[in-house]
């Protein structure tokens, strides 16, 4: 037990100074831009060390007429030092995507690695970087949205402080390094006080307004690590939206690299 305590103390420690990296590498950024990076970094700065996670989704489309349809979903995730995050969503209902498994790999610099296995060709598909912009099975959820969070993969700018359902957020804009993002920039709503996201609207190639995704029912766990347990993405160009109500949070339950490969895509359950 002591031996695992002092191998999380590094791990922390380790990507607390990954973090400082990116912050004294911006000694060319205006006032603006600096601000916009260091709340960014706060913000994953205090939910690192929550090592691996499972929960359930419960995933509503909604088409322009207000017609449902919905998908459950089990969700296993995994922290990675010094790399972007993993992750595994496996369909479970209904029956037509039952089996269906995504697997991605985020990464702060390079492109994304991302895998889908679709049960009925029986054949895993590696997702191209440059189709990293495509809805993900018929959500308005973006391939690229489903990566973590990761402070390199943009560039930041300070818009000042704004009122959100009587929160008080910090504003920030966030350009996307890779070229084959699907937007120019994203604007992101973070609270002063825990340093959560609230809101985010995702601007497309056109820099016009495409999705608006919101946060809502923050609860935290472990005494430190905050999870919304709903989120909606609104797409304002084709009425369409999709919201993804989360259930039975787990973390540190023992999950390893072995749990995230693509041999796990046939057998994920």
């Amino acid at each position: 037990m002591l031996t695992k305590k002092i191998l999380m103390s590094a791990v922390l420690a380790l990507s607390s100074l990954s973090l400082m990296a990116v912050s004294s590498n911006s000694f060319a950024l205006s006032a603006e831009e600096q601000k916009g990076l260091d709340i960014s970094l706060e913000s994953k700065k205090r939910d690192l060390g929550w090592q691996d996670s499972t929960a359930d989704m419960l995933m509503l489309l909604r088409n322009k007429q207000g017609q449902e349809s919905t998908r459950e979903i089990k969700m296993k995730s995994l922290e990675v030092l010094n790399d972007g995050d993993k992750s595994l969503t496996i369909f479970n209902k209904p029956r037509d995507v039952k089996g269906t498994a995504f697997l991605s790999f985020s990464h702060p610099v390079e492109a994304d690695d991302q895998w889908l296995f679709l049960p009925a060709l029986k054949r895993v598909k590696r997702i191209s970087s440059r189709n990293k912009s495509g809805p993900f099975m018929g959500s308005e959820f973006a391939f690229e949205d489903l990566s973590s969070f990761e402070v390199e993969k943009y560039t930041y700018k300070y818009l000042g402080v704004d009122e959100l359902n009587g929160v008080t957020n910090f504003k920030v804009e966030q350009y996307p390094v890779d070229e084959n993002s699907g937007y120019t920039r994203r604007v992101v709503w973070i609270d002063t006080k825990e340093y959560l996201a609230h809101k985010i609207d995702f601007y497309d190639r056109k820099d016009s307004l495409l999705k608006t995704l919101t946060f809502s029912d923050y609860k935290q766990y472990l005494s430190k690590h905050w999870r919304a347990d709903n989120q909606e993405m609104i797409n304002h160009q084709n009425g369409k939206s999709t919201e993804l109500k989360w259930a039975n949070y787990n973390f540190k339950t023992g999950l390893s690299d072995s749990d995230f490969n693509r041999n796990s895509l046939k057998r994920a359950r």
